[in-house]
């Protein structure tokens, strides 16, 4: 190659060699694509830059030469991965054959355990179900019990009742017939008295003869009576025209032993004061002569109770 004159036009010297070019050319896409692949098999390396220049066959005597490509990196490489080999898989002992007779004999066994639990278990569930139905029973037998009881009580209750009501009307049927009796032998009293002084003032010197029941009242004596009532009431009323009649009979001793209301005063106090003032003067004053009137029909007037 000639270098070109100084001040001329430069001039593109002539390619004498064309193989040269072709090989250069030919090695500068085996290294493109030889980056290219370690490029995509290292992701993590940064890629390095190759610049490469083509040739035009018309300009080769032109072109200055080019460069001298540097070797491109050589990727490092991989580690060896160790493969641990997989453990020998174990044999299992090989199983001796068992006797026939021996597991025949197993499997009854077998056979007779199963039932002997199927039958405990029954007996468990029939025991749970007799105890349900004796507490069952128990409870009925508790329950009639009680209503049982219940209804003793109750007819003994009204046995009791029936007794009490028997008692209490025999009490008041005895009561009544000693209150007739007790009057019965009061009249018969009376009567004997009244015979006997009757008898006695008829065969007696004076002439004088004893006032039989009924007829008009000495007033001295009623006045008697009166006053000792009137000691024994209690009543604090102010009302003066309160007035009440009673028939009082009396035995010849002066003993009262009946009081009849007659005509009532209006008041019940009041009548019940005079009641209870005739009960408390038993036995009630006797004439002079020592007689009594049977009956007295008295008037008792408040004005005069004072």
């Amino acid at each position: 190659m000639k270098p070109a004159t100084a001040g001329g036009p430069y001039k593109v010297p002539r390619q004498h060699d064309n193989w040269r070019s072709i090989t250069l050319a030919v090695a500068m896409h085996a290294v493109l694509l030889l980056f290219l692949w370690v490029g995509v098999s290292w992701q993590n390396n940064e890629p390095t830059e190759v610049q490469a220049e083509i040739w035009d066959m018309k300009v080769q005597d032109a072109a200055p030469a080019a460069p001298t490509p540097e070797p491109a990196p050589q990727p490092e490489p991989e580690p060896e991965v160790v493969k641990t080999p997989p453990p020998a898989p174990v044999e299992a002992p090989p199983v001796p054959k068992e006797d026939p007779e021996i597991a025949l004999q197993r499997l009854k066994k077998k056979k007779l355990e199963e039932e002997k639990a199927e039958k405990l278990e029954q007996a468990r569930l029939q025991k749970i179900e007799d105890e349900k139905l004796a507490k069952l029973e128990a409870k009925k037998k508790a329950e009639q019990k009680a209503k049982e009881d219940k209804e003793k009580a109750e007819k003994e209750e009204k046995e009791k009742a029936l007794a009490a009501e028997k008692e209490k009307k025999k009490a008041a049927a005895e009561k009544l017939a000693k209150e007739k009796a007790e009057k019965a032998a009061k009249d018969k009293a009376f009567a004997a008295e009244m015979s006997r002084i009757t008898g006695a003032a008829a065969k007696g010197s004076t002439g004088i003869a004893a006032q039989s029941t009924g007829g008009r009242v000495d007033g001295g004596y009623a006045a008697a009576i009166r006053t000792k009532i009137k000691s024994n009431l209690v009543y604090g009323s102010e009302d003066d025209s309160l007035t009440a009649t009673y028939v009082i009979t009396q035995l010849p001793t002066g003993e009262i032993i009946g009081v009849r209301k007659v005509k009532g005063s209006g008041s019940a106090a009041y009548d019940n004061a005079i009641e209870n003032a005739i009960a408390k003067s038993s036995p009630l004053p006797k004439k002079k002569d020592g007689t009594v009137e049977r009956e007295l029909n008295l008037d008792f007037k408040l004005k005069d109770m004072h």
